[in-house]
């Protein structure tokens, strides 16, 4: 590929020439050193024929490479796919479990569970109304408890787990949560008491523990897909910059399926438990079979999850323990989590009060439910028809989840501009009837109230939802990534608790007059403070979170710093004055010449290759081979260049 813009490099390292130094022996150098390093450092889906990087050329010009661009991926994959169905036909879908089913296993049995304990509500209410409606033989604060500490549990586990995650590795944490996900739900099977009351307050401490395990589901899933798309490599690959995005949503949309699978599960439950019939009054018995039944399916999946989970994936902590090397850290990185918070402070505004107003208009969106049933179904007795109408729901919300996985890599629309519009899409969603309750809920125009129900789901999912579990972990550096989802991601169940909370103590008019502002607040945190990575490679980030770590942000001149991977915050505080892609071309070249050189210094020190030779086979043999031959003509072999003084050229 041809870069007429790059001087290259220097010229302190030459291949040997002839002893007069010609010009046309320091041309040829010049087209040798551009074939070996051009693949590598500019590849052809992130930068056209003239080396210029997507994001640096017209709008025009812009928009017609990107398209070019995924229409040759798409029909790349389509081909593949053809090729798998034509050895294979049942291979797509071993391939499509293998790469997204089995990575998002522990977001589906998290969106089974949690979204059955909403679903099993109305059934205790009709088969204990003592208990659960009345309050006469139960307190109605362990009553109230359940939804509140629920969502407590889910913030432990992300805090926590998130910490443990970055300590101890991916890997430890993705087996921790499995093993306490799976004894939740034997807790949750097996609740019982002396008296109703007892049974409750099993009930709700269960769902507390589980809740700890379904919270470190959030970090871990995150980091561990989104660095299993990256790889633990020294050069990045096609599949990071083209589809890591869609490789994390389409994990995360596991949950969709999760909720589709429980609502099935119970209907078909309480229909072969309550003899064929869903109407009143239901017996204890049924209910009780129904609900155990319920939580006993997934246990088996969790089981399963956690033999995977302990032999199956060995590797999930290698990008980390890359990283933790690099800077030379061994336990938890504490500097890296200061300086986080001092460089990326504004974008944990932006991944925390993103998914605080994401989790509150989450909740809101049931508002919509109780209404609309009430004029369609007026003296409605069945709990059946609810649970119906959240079946659509969640078709609904799987097909926004699986259009954001497709667009969300899309570099015309991308992370960035798909949550903003989410979150004004709900915003009008939900001002709309606010304004003009009665109206919308009159006979009449109920069916308008209910497109804007459905609509309001679609959204969340083709928006602010998916876009939030991706970022949290995107936008921060590798060291600490579990931990700054985690923490983004406490906030937004501290949302779901204001909302759980809030909603009991205002009545439907005031809801709908309260929500949609949390739409529009979640729409201006994500344009002034969250950076678009959509198309960013993953370790370019990590090569300014180095320099940032050594003092040295100002010596990083790479597309971390484009302008259009920073927030708008970061660019008014100056931050892309440091981005000149022909400095950093002869940097990345320099820092690969001396990790090289590094590794084959390590060899000779200790006299064997040991696990030294995949560092070595990270890079192409041409690239070995041109190192080998410019390193004996300018300096012994195993000499060191010191990273942090290779942008010494940009004083000059």
């Amino acid at each position: 590929m041809a870069s007429p813009r790059f001087p290259h490099l220097d010229g302190s390292h030459h291949l040997k020439a002839s002893d007069d130094g010609s010009d046309s022996d320091r041309v040829h150098e010049q087209h040798a050193q551009k074939a070996i390093f051009d693949p590598l450092l500019l590849p052809d889906d992130s930068y056209n024929e003239d080396g210029v990087y997507w994001a640096d050329l017209p709008l025009w010009k812009r928009f017609t490479f990107v398209n070019r661009i995924n229409n040759a991926e798409a029909l790349r994959e389509l081909r593949h796919i053809g090729g798998m169905v034509k050895n294979d036909p049942l291979s797509p879908i071993s391939a499509y479990f293998r790469e997204y089913v089995i990575p998002g296993a522990g977001l589906g049995l998290e969106g089974y569970v949690l979204f059955s304990i909403g679903n099993l509500k109305p059934l205790f209410q009709k088969a204990f109304p003592l208990c659960w409606k009345s309050h006469k033989i139960c307190s109605q604060t362990w009553i109230a408890a359940v939804e509140y500490l629920e969502i407590c549990g889910i913030i432990v586990g992300q805090l926590l787990v998130g910490i443990l995650g970055d300590w101890l590795g991916r890997r430890w944490g993705l087996i921790q949560d499995a093993v306490i996900m799976f004894v939740g739900l034997l807790m949750l099977t097996a609740a019982w008491g002396v008296t109703e009351n007892g049974w409750v307050i099993c009930y709700v401490w269960a769902l507390f523990f589980y809740g700890i395990g379904v919270g470190g589901e959030y970090p871990m899933t995150a980091t561990s897909g989104m660095e299993n798309a990256v790889g633990s490599g020294k050069v990045s690959t096609r599949e990071d910059r083209l589809h890591r995005g869609r490789k994390v949503t389409s994990a995360f949309l596991m949950q969709g399926w999760g909720q589709l699978l429980n609502q099935l599960i119970l209907i078909v439950g309480l229909l072969v438990f309550h003899h064929g019939s869903s109407k009143p009054p239901f017996s204890t018995l049924a209910a009780q079979w129904t609900y155990r039944v319920s939580f006993a399916i997934p246990a088996a999946g969790t089981l399963w999850l956690v033999y995977y989970r302990v032999y199956k994936m060995p590797a999930a902590g290698r990008q980390l323990a890359a990283a933790k090397a690099t800077i030379k850290v061994t336990g938890y990185d504490t500097e890296s989590l200061k300086l986080t918070f001092t460089y990326f402070g504004p974008r944990m505004i932006a991944t925390a009060g993103a998914w605080f107003a994401n989790d509150v208009l989450f909740y809101g969106n049931k508002l919509f439910q109780d209404d609309f049933i009430a004029v369609i179904k007026p003296n409605n007795d069945s709990i059946m028809t609810g649970w119906l109408y959240n079946l659509v729901n969640v078709g609904v919300s799987l097909v926004g989840y699986y259009l954001a996985s497709f667009l969300i890599d899309n570099k015309n629309y991308g992370r960035k501009w798909m949550q903003i519009v989410g979150f004004m899409c709900d915003f009008v969603l939900f001002t709309v009837p606010a304004f003009h309750l009665q109206y919308y809920k009159s006979p009449m125009h109920i069916e308008s109230f209910q497109a804007m129900y459905f609509l309001s789901s679609f959204f969340n999912q083709f928006g602010p939802n998916s876009v939030t579990f991706l970022v949290a972990a995107e936008v921060f550096p590798t060291p600490i990534r579990a931990t700054a989802h985690g923490v983004a991601a406490a906030v937004g169940k501290l949302g779901a608790l204001v909302a759980a909370v809030l909603y009991n103590y205002i009545d439907t008019q005031t809801k709908f007059y309260v929500v949609p502002w949390f739409g529009l607040f979640g729409a201006l945190v994500t344009w002034l403070f969250l950076p678009d990575t959509t198309g960013l490679d993953l370790k370019e980030q990590e090569r300014r979170w180095n320099c940032i770590r050594r003092g040295l942000e100002e010596d990083y001149h790479g597309i971390a710093v484009h302008p259009s991977h920073l927030s708008l915050w970061e660019r008014m505080r100056g931050v892309g004055r440091y981005y000149d892609p022909v400095l950093d071309y002869r940097q990345r070249v320099e820092e690969m010449r001396s990790t090289w050189e590094r590794s084959q210094a390590r060899r000779h020190e200790e006299g064997v290759k040991g696990a030294d030779e995949q560092i070595e086979d990270d890079w192409p043999a041409e690239v070995s081979s041109y190192f080998h031959q410019t390193s004996a003509a300018a300096r012994p072999v195993g000499g060191q260049v010191e990273e942090e003084k290779l942008s010494s050229g940009s004083s000059t």
